[in-house]
């Protein structure tokens, strides 16, 4: 049996690291090779997504600091928590801390080292939380999966891991809800929370320079985490539902994905299986991702983001096409297999 821990789970919190984790288990849910359970938060007793499943006696906890109460609570008593998984040939950690601790053999997965790449990005107190857990979570994990090479390479070089420990296996997308569909409109979709490297200050100032020969372009904003005014044509949805999100991405005249930073990048390949042209930054895991089927450019260069979305509102069918043939490429299915496949090197193990 496989244990899936997933006791840090916070709905609606975590971004990309949710999408990953209920695709996942989806994913094994219709494909999967192992038997599963999977060790779920009071906070989240939904999230197994089809598979066994028990929920755990851990603290509620949501805002950021019961979840610090939460974490070191379970770290004081760790046994009822083991035990729940004491009969698991491995573990899997998908959101990168092993909570409960001391089981083994154990799998972490490592979405990104963004907080050592840029640190300045992040509060004094966030970053000596990483380095305080996360780090021995992932050294001391016996594998570390990671969504692209870029994470596995930095990985190497800022946390010394041992590459041979290493397994790549990138994110997938829901090709059954994922589909074209809808009428084009005038407006450009950024589907991100309002997170300091999602950069939407320079995105603000290169729709204003969109705006000067596309008056009537709008652009969306999804993913909640800001607040205040927003410039003129910009509106903010926050978080919506994922239908409605869906909806967006077959009715967007392009996405638009100015990041500075990304250990893989899914909404770039959510649009793509939409038909929704896709002009994204050169940063991070999104080159790979994307490979040719995306319009890159430097997020640091406001000019250079709107020359991007100008290429892709006046000749958008090229990159409709090679969008839709890239993300052919990703699925979750692939993405169970593949991770069975780690799982399965240390559940047979001697």
């Amino acid at each position: 049996m496989v244990g899936i821990s997933l006791l840090t789970l916070v709905p609606g919190e975590l971004g990309g690291s949710e999408t990953y984790v209920r695709g996942l288990l989806r994913g094994l849910h219709d494909v999967g090779r192992h038997d599963y359970r999977v060790l779920l938060p009071p906070a989240a007793p939904e999230a197994a997504e089809g598979l066994p499943a028990v929920t755990a006696p851990y603290r509620l906890a949501r805002a950021p600091r019961e979840r610090l109460v939460a974490m070191g609570a379970a770290a004081a008593r760790p046994a009822p928590l083991r035990s729940l998984l004491a009969d698991a040939a491995v573990v899997h950690y998908p959101l990168t801390i092993r909570i409960p601790s001391g089981l083994s053999p154990s799998i972490v997965t490592l979405h990104d080292v963004q907080h050592l790449d840029l640190p300045q990005l992040f509060p004094r107190t966030e970053r000596l939380f990483r380095r305080l857990v996360w780090h021995p979570s992932i050294r001391g994990a016996d594998r570390v999966i990671v969504l692209s090479e870029f994470v596995r390479g930095r990985a190497v070089e800022r946390l010394d891991l041992d590459d041979a420990r290493i397994r790549v296996v990138p994110s997938g997308i829901d090709h059954s809800e994922l589909t074209p569909g809808g009428e084009r409109q005038p407006f450009l979709l950024y589907p991100a929370r309002r997170w300091p490297h999602k950069n939407h200050a320079r995105l603000f100032a290169a729709f204003a320079l969109l705006r000067r020969t596309h008056p009537e372009l709008r652009l969306v904003l999804t993913g909640g985490g800001g607040s205040g005014p927003v410039p003129e044509g910009v509106e903010d949805l926050g978080l919506v539902p994922r239908a409605r999100l869906v909806e967006l991405l077959r009715t967007a005249s392009a996405l638009v994905f100015p990041s500075l930073y990304e250990g893989f990048g899914l909404p770039v390949l959510e649009a793509m299986a939409c038909g929704c042209p896709v002009a994204c930054s050169n940063a991070g895991a999104l080159p790979e991702v994307t490979g040719v089927a995306a319009r890159l450019y430097d997020p640091h260069d406001v000019e250079a983001i709107a020359a991007g979305v100008a290429e892709v509102l006046s000749d958008p069918a090229p990159w409709v096409e090679r969008g839709l043939a890239r993300a052919a490429l990703y699925s979750w299915e692939q993405t169970a297999r593949d991770t069975d496949a780690v799982y399965a090197e240390l559940s047979t193990r001697s």
